[in-house]
Formats: structure tokens, sequence, C-alpha cells
């Protein structure tokens, strides 16, 4: 992952530091390849979400070539992603199709490229055979001044290539401009759950795929059934019966479903209660002279002791009852 650079166009601002929906963007990168065997970041150490390991090119500041030669030399994968650190909707998903787009051995391609809305050919989002860049990178670093400098269309001019489009994923913060857009994207209505679940797993250091419908309806039973705050409580509660229980999705279900019981009986009992007095009150008034008041619809709640009497109400005997 290549996370250096001057910013320029940010006006020197550390780029990859950078918040997207709470998280830097070299995190939200990083959150998109969580399971690779080795992740390597070429740049000056920072802290980061999880541990990584970290490379510089020879000398800071070579450009873009020079850092991927960097960090290829800290894996023997035969596989290896070459991300830039400010793509704020990369996604597992894209990274698996990036990898499957490598058939495996023979004469297929060695390299497979994200492409953006423009279908531009974007090789810092991409999947190479690691083999196929270290023969192509010996060859450019043979030439005068070495690898210094070099773009990397030059690297990817000798090897075979296939691309996989995705405009949204191939989206990269250059601008403020761009920053506004990102942060702007993952507020609307068809993001922002997945969004701020990702974000609250980072920052909580949950790793944990959690079925957020099955909370969302859970939540929505507490607070139809009870009462609205009890929909927080009720999802913190399945949490923490969870975690007692082991922790994990399926301790997470079964928690979830119990509560969601126990919310629906709650309601049941309200919805009981209710066609109860309305037949009670209907038989009342059915039964009543026509013009005379209504007789009682039942026993009153009794009131809080410390809930002041009604102006002229006598005020209780201390032995009444």
């Amino acid at each position: 992952m290549l996370a250096g650079g001057g910013a320029r166009r940010l006006g020197g601002a550390d780029k990859p530091g950078v918040r997207v929906g709470g998280r830097s963007l070299l995190d939200r990168v990083l959150g998109a390849c969580a399971d690779a065997a080795v992740t390597v970041v070429v740049a000056a150490p920072r802290p980061t979400a999880r541990p990584v390991r970290w490379a510089r090119e020879d000398p800071p500041g070579a450009g873009p070539v020079a850092a991927l030669a960097a960090g290829l030399r800290h894996t023997t994968a035969d596989t290896v992603l070459a991300l830039s650190a400010d793509l704020p909707f990369l996604a597992p998903d894209t990274v698996r199709r990036l990898r499957a787009a490598l058939e495996p051995g023979g004469a297929g391609p060695e390299g497979a490229l994200l492409t953006d809305a423009d279908g531009r050919d974007q090789p810092l989002v991409a999947a190479y055979r690691a083999g196929a860049l270290r023969r192509e990178l010996a060859v450019l670093g043979a030439r005068p001044g070495g690898l210094a400098g070099l773009p990397l269309r030059r690297l990817t001019a000798g090897l075979r290539l296939t691309r996989v489009p995705d405009p949204v994923a191939a989206f990269d913060c250059d601008t403020w401009d761009d920053i506004a857009a990102a942060r702007a994207r993952i507020r609307e209505h068809g993001h922002v759950l997945d969004e701020w679940i990702s974000a609250a797993k980072d920052e909580l250091g949950i790793d944990l795929d959690v079925d957020t419908g099955l909370l969302l309806d859970l939540a929505r039973d507490a607070a139809h059934g009870v009462a609205r705050p009890a929909a927080p409580l009720t999802t913190f509660l399945v949490g923490y019966a969870a975690a007692r229980a082991g922790g994990g999705p399926e301790a997470v279900a079964e928690a979830a479903r119990r509560a969601a019981a126990l919310a629906q009986r709650w309601a049941q009992e309200a919805e009981e209660t209710e066609q109860a007095q309305e037949a009670e009150g209907t038989g009342r008034a059915a039964a009543a002279p026509a013009g005379g008041p209504a007789a009682p619809t039942g026993p009153a709640v009794p009131a809080d002791p410390g809930t002041p009497a009604a102006p002229g109400t006598p005020a209780p005997r201390p032995d009444a009852g």
C-alpha cells in the first residue's frame, strides 16, 4: 500500500490521515484487505487500526514505482495487491474480484486493474502476479537513473492485463472537493448505517460480522412494544448477553431472538388490555341509562405516593389502606 506523496492538491496535508466517516483514509483501505497474509505500507510509520509492516522507497519521495519495489521486498506471496491509501470506498468484495480475475497459472493475465468512471486504468487499485512485477522492475531498474521518478504506466506497459470496472471503488481523493464528496456520500441514506457500523467496529476493536437487519428489527420491536428508549438499551443488553455467552454471530442472534420475543409479549399484553377495555367500555355504555353517566371502567392504578393530590381532594389518612 502506497501512502507517501506530497498531496500538493490538498495543500500539503497528510492525505492518508484525512478522515472520512470518522476513519482515516489509510485505515479505510486497510479494512478492505484485512485478510491479507502480509500488509506492507510504504510511508513513514504512523498509528493504524491494525498492525502493518512499514517500508520506505530509496530515496524517500522517489515516486510510485520505487515505492512499489520497496513494498514488494517485504513479501514472498505469489499474488500481491497494489493499493493507494486514498480510496474511501474500496471494499473487501472489490479486492476479491481483483484476485479472482487473475487466472491461475498458464498464459493468463499478470495483472487485474480497476477502471474508473471514465474507463481509465487505475494501476494502484490492482492485483498483480509478484513474479511479473519483479521481472519488469528489474528491467526498469537497470536503466540509467533506476526507478526514481518513473510513472506507473512504464511498469504496467510490459504486463498482460485485464480490467475490472468499478467506478465507486476506484474513486480516489486528490482534492478537498473529492474529500467533501466522499464525506457526503457516506451520509446518504443507503450507506450511512453500513459506514457507521464499520467505523464503530474499527474504533472498538471488534472483528465480528453483525446482522444489522436483525438488530434493527429488535430495536423496532422494543421501541414499539415497550417504549422508544428501550431500543438502544435492549440492543446494549443483547450485546452484553452475547459476550457472556462466548460472543460470535450465533450468540448475538440467539440473544436478539429472545429479547425480540420478550418485546413482542409486552406488545401483546398491551393489545389485549386495550381490546378488553374497549369491549368493557362498549358494554357499560349500552347498559347505562340514556343521558346518564357511564360507569367506571375499572380500578385505577394507584397514584405515586410522591404525587400531590388534586386541589380539593382530602389527603389520605396515614393508616388508610
